[in-house]
């Protein structure tokens, strides 16, 4: 089969002594003895990049970045302690890719390993493009079928619009998002608030999780990839809209 980018990403970052790959918040995470020196991330919070988000030695960011704004961003959240952010599809080399993946790794890795690695990796560049799927899993079929059920029950609540946020569709009330689909770890989760007093109730069902980030506000997914209990969605949506509503707009729900 032929090699796309995330197959070259592999292997470059696992060329390393002992690198290992784990996956972290969503996105591929190399690491080195629980250190991360690297993650791949693809259309990360809707930015359209793929990329390698790379610990770099200090004053390397700036330089990067502006010498070739092309090839190197700032990346979100490890941006401040100077990451530097590598656009993978937008014809930067291989050798150099290999090139700084090497020093994020030697830069957290012990002694004894930076010693082990030898000539730097030399990988043939890969030859397969990413399918839009790839790029944004919420294009799939089924899943586009999905966000369209929860469009539908949710838009037909009073005052309320569809948006995005992090690159996932919400809908409001008013300003307040009380409803978000989104696509993580090859799975469709609608999130809603329930309170942190009905989190862990709901937990004890395996398809229920806290999320990440909004998670201690009282938020919740329920993973609808192989089945959705309509009714269950709509009474989850409903209780998560009465919270976030203004009482005169719960008043036009008879309330």
């Amino acid at each position: 089969m032929a090699k796309d980018i995330g197959d070259a990403a592999r292997e470059v970052c696992l060329s390393f002594p002992e690198a290992e790959e784990t996956v972290s918040h969503g996105a591929v995470t190399f690491k080195i003895r629980g250190k991360v020196f690297a993650y791949y991330v693809v259309n990360h919070h809707g930015d359209g990049r793929v990329a390698l988000h790379m610990t770099a030695p200090p004053g390397a960011q700036a330089h990067l970045v502006a010498s070739a704004p092309k090839h190197f961003f700032v990346p979100p959240y490890v941006g401040p302690r100077g990451w530097i952010g590598v656009n993978l599809d937008k014809g930067i080399s291989w050798k150099r890719v290999a090139s700084l993946a090497r020093e994020a790794y030697e830069r957290v890795a012990p002694q004894a390993l930076v010693g082990r690695i030898g000539k730097t990796i030399e990988i043939a560049p890969p030859k397969k493009s990413l399918s839009a799927v790839q790029m944004d899993p919420m294009q799939a079929p089924a899943a586009q079928k999905l966000l369209k059920g929860l469009r539908k029950l949710c838009l037909e609540l009073p005052e309320t619009s569809e948006s995005r946020q992090f690159g996932s569709p919400v809908f409001l009330v008013g300003k307040k998002t009380f409803a978000h689909a989104s696509h993580r770890d090859g799975r469709m989760r609608f999130g809603f608030w329930v309170g942190v007093d009905r989190q862990g109730l709901l937990t004890a069902d395996p398809r229920f999780e806290i999320p990440p980030y909004m998670g201690h506000n009282g938020w919740i997914t329920l993973d609808v990839t192989r089945r959705c209990d309509w009714n269950e969605v709509r009474a989850l949506a409903l209780d998560s809209y009465r919270h976030f509503a203004l009482r005169r707009i719960l008043r036009l729900l008879g309330e």
